[in-house]
């Protein structure tokens, strides 16, 4: 019997500076404070919320951890779409936030290398798909290496057409 599940809950990020993490988070990505947990009267962590769909995310205050998890992806959060992307890209490059821009990705397309404060990785990846999945596992070699020649196929053929 396959168990019932029903997606995602929530996804926990530890974080050296809650303060700081919470304003990234709220200012750059949309997010708001859902809940706050205190432990003898100090907030250690908190639940943000996105009204626009995100994820919940659990920030923990979790120096060690934080510092073991910088440069890491743990995630991708989903963008409905490439346009969204771009949106989005557009949006955190005004804020100043350096990123890798939208790429294609072995199933979708991909925003990665957007770091939050303590440096882990931030990626964001289409739930729009240019590949079908099937009941067979879809092998993908070389997965960044292909998708970059893909790409380069893809702007070649366009300036052909131009």
């Amino acid at each position: 019997m396959i168990p019932t599940l029903a997606g995602v809950h929530h996804l926990k990020v530890p974080v050296s500076d809650l303060a700081r993490s919470i304003d990234w988070y709220c200012t750059r990505l949309g997010y708001t404070v859902g809940a706050e947990f205190q432990e003898q009267g100090v907030l250690r962590g908190v639940v943000l919320h996105h009204a626009a769909g995100g994820p919940m995310l659990g920030l923990r205050l979790h120096p060690e951890m934080a510092i073991a998890a910088a440069g890491f992806d743990f995630f991708s959060i989903g963008v409905p779409d490439r346009a969204a992307l771009e949106a989005l890209a557009a949006h955190l490059t005004g804020l100043g936030e350096t990123h890798a821009g939208v790429h294609r990705a072995s199933l979708g397309w991909i925003l990665p290398e957007l770091h939050d404060p303590d440096g882990i990785e931030v990626r964001f990846y289409s739930m729009e798909s240019h590949t079908e999945m099937s009941d067979d596992p879809l092998t993908i070699d070389n997965p960044r290496e292909t998708a970059e020649a893909e790409e380069r196929a893809e702007a070649l053929q366009r300036s052909e057409i131009q």
